[in-house]
């Protein structure tokens, strides 16, 4: 029998061939943009050849069947403890995490990169893998062949069904017996007739529920016909009407090129110094972020990613009480990754550097993606720093920021992510909404006609015809803080008032009373106006020049609570909402707030599972959870696509330097 090579294993490959022949396999074999790619870092992302060998050694395991699919294969970090003390130049392991589904079953596999071996192969029973797009090749041209779909379609006037689509989405956990042992989707379908803009045109009050796994309808849900919106939907260039003139050109160049450098997926830039990748299923993963200060270079963050995004929509009918989607665990695979392509001068400015990365499909095949990140240098004509002394002497310094940038097309909405290194030692964490509202066809033509308020009960009428639904955006961001290192505390610093004595002219004034949290429990925190706080991180063996811990806060901006019912099932699913900030002991595999297995996944996954051992966490290596939320109250302007809305918080120095780090900023640009 052939000696059988495994594919890419260089070595055995080399000692059989000569060498004129195994170059002109490999070129055969690696697609150009794959060629010389490696890693370089333990944290660095899968590369196309890594991909290619932990395929390989899946198919030499035996253990696939052919109805596989791969629902997720991620990079399986090494410890942490085993990164840090990892130095340049040294060997450092190299796993693969697959999620693979077959036999109706859900299994995880560790593969051994260097080795091209598996080395874990288990069953994961009770739980869905994250849906695939094999799963919904052909669902849309079955459903048009149910009987009952295709008369509740006659009724509704629609006969020609080329222009009809069918689209699934996991219909979240509700306690029903239908649910139990099966894999659904909810499906929804469209007529694309005269638009481009098919979210504009869902066909209302007709919703199938589908098994996956069988392959067919288990019922056909049909509330009644509503009469299809006309209103225009469509939103490029050719179908918006006339456009205003053009602004004089604001240019942004940089003729010597950009300040920052990037040496295999490191980047620094001013006294920043930090890595990346590009996770498929949590997009940018930011990570060894120092800063220098004195000549040594200070650790802040060991790594930081979008973990969990949870969308609730507020109407109880039969269509749409069930979308609640958690969009990252349950639609980054199947949309190929959560990072999608950026465009050129629109997403990012022309000065901009982008990256490409490789995310395998569902067949486990790597595929090289485009411009899914970039970074930029940004000078908004804002101050870092300025004072006017009385002598009227004036010192005023520019600010620049460092801008590394996502987008995420989760369906109807676009999402983009920002990390953003300010000089003064401050990161930026950025989140912003646009794309379409999802909407309701509604047999009102305006609100001024719902007589009895029922079509816009659950939303706002944004065209004629159309509804808005209400909805939530929660994120959760995972911050792995290490603050001059990685035992730290949890503090919280309450702001009390303090009654002053019965003859004092003041009556009362405020004062800080820190507080440490020792275990889990104690440091879960929700912003309250009337009981304000600020949330730190600090270093407990570590002391300022001034005699403080050093530490760096977690600084709020706009957020929002729940207001879901805690008795609720979508609420229980992503029980991350119920606290804007979590703190939990650092763990390798605790990555997901939503839990690792979101989809169709009954109540407490995730944070409030970890929580609930409520272990202890002071003088540790902790773990960061902030929840940043937002209520999407629809309106007219949201129409037909909506305008950016921008959310963030900061991960702020406090008494971590000895003064202002951007005090030695240039006077010039």
């Amino acid at each position: 029998m052939p000696k059988r090579f495994p594919l890419f294993d260089l070595q055995t490959i080399e000692g059989y061939l000569p060498v004129r022949a195994f170059t002109f396999f490999c070129v055969l074999l690696i697609p150009s943009w794959a060629v010389a790619q490696s890693p370089n870092h333990p944290l660095d992302g899968l590369t196309a050849l890594e991909y290619w060998r932990m395929y390989e050694a899946l198919k030499a395991s035996g253990q696939l069947q052919e109805s596989v699919r791969f629902s997720g294969i991620l990079l399986h970090a090494p410890p942490k403890a085993e990164v840090l003390a990892w130095k340049p130049g040294e060997p450092f392991r190299r796993e693969a995490l697959a999620i693979l589904r077959q036999q109706k079953k859900t299994y995880e596999a560790v593969v051994d990169i260097r080795q091209q071996k598996v080395t874990s192969w288990k069953e994961i029973p009770g739980v869905q893998a994250p849906g695939t797009a094999r799963e919904e090749e052909g669902v849309s041209d079955k459903i048009k062949e149910v009987p009952e779909i295709r008369e509740a379609l006659r009724r509704r006037g629609i006969t020609d069904l080329d222009t009809v689509r069918c689209n699934g989405s996991p219909p979240g956990y509700f306690g029903t017996p239908e649910e139990e042992g099966r894999r659904l989707l909810r499906v929804r379908c469209t007529d694309r007739r005269g638009v481009f803009n098919a979210g504009g045109r869902d066909i209302e009050g007709l919703v199938i529920v589908w098994d996956v796994d069988e392959g067919k309808a288990l019922r056909v849900i049909d509330t009644g016909a509503v009469p299809m919106p006309r209103a225009p939907a469509d939103y490029d260039v050719e179908s918006v009407g006339p456009l205003r003139d053009l602004p004089t050109p604001i240019r942004v160049e940089q003729p010597l090129g950009p300040s920052f450098r990037i040496d295999g997926g490191e980047v620094t830039w001013q006294k920043w110094n930090f890595r990346f990748r590009i996770d498929p299923r949590s997009g940018l993963v930011v990570h060894s972020v120092r800063y220098a200060d004195g000549g040594r270079m200070r650790s802040i963050l060991y790594e930081g990613s979008l973990s969990e995004i949870f969308v609730p929509y507020m109407d109880p009918s039969q269509s749409w009480y069930t979308w609640t989607y958690i969009d990252a665990g349950e639609f980054s695979n199947s949309e190929g990754g959560l990072a999608t392509p950026l465009e050129p001068g629109a997403d990012c400015p022309a000065n901009a550097v982008y990256f490409d990365a490789v995310y395998p499909n569902d067949r486990a095949i790597p595929e090289r993606r485009s411009r899914l990140a970039c970074l930029f240098e940004r000078s908004a004509g804002d101050f870092a720093w300025r004072h006017m002394s009385r002598e009227g002497i004036i010192e005023s310094r520019p600010r620049r920021d460092l801008v590394l940038r996502m987008a995420a097309t989760i369906g109807n909405y676009d999402y983009f992510f920002d990390w953003v290194f300010l000089q003064d030692g401050t990161i930026k964490v950025v989140a912003a909404a646009t794309g379409l509202d999802q909407v309701k066809a509604v047999k009102s033509r305006t609100a001024a006609e719902d007589r009895d308020g029922q079509d816009g009960a659950y939303g706002r009428f944004i065209a004629e015809n159309t509804v808005a639904v209400n909805h939530d955006h929660f994120f959760s961001f995972r911050l792995d803080l290490d603050v001059d290192g990685a035992a730290n505390s949890f503090l919280k610093d309450k702001l009390e008032t303090k009654r002053l004595p019965p003859d004092h002219p003041r009556k009362s004034l405020w004062v800080i009373t820190p507080e440490i949290a020792e275990t889990e429990a104690q440091a879960k925190s929700q912003m309250m106006m009337e009981h304000p706080a600020q949330w730190r991180i600090i270093n407990p063996n570590v002391l300022g020049p001034l005699g403080y811990p050093v530490s760096y806060r977690i600084k709020p901006s706009h957020n929002a609570m729940t207001l879901l019912s805690p008795d609720d099932w979508p609420r229980r699913r992503a029980g991350f909402i119920d606290y804007h900030l979590w703190v939990t002991p650092q763990r390798d595999r605790e990555r997901y707030a939503a839990g690792d297995y979101p989809t169709q996944s009954k109540p407490g996954d995730g944070l409030p599972s970890w929580t609930a051992q409520n272990r202890p966490i002071e003088n540790t290596d902790l773990v960061v959870w902030y929840t940043m939320g937002m209520h999407h109250v629809p309106r007219a302007e949201d129409w037909p696509v909506m305008p950016a809305a921008w959310h963030e918080f900061e991960i702020q120095p406090f008494d971590f330097f000895s003064r202002n780090p951007a005090l030695d900023l240039p006077k010039d640009r």
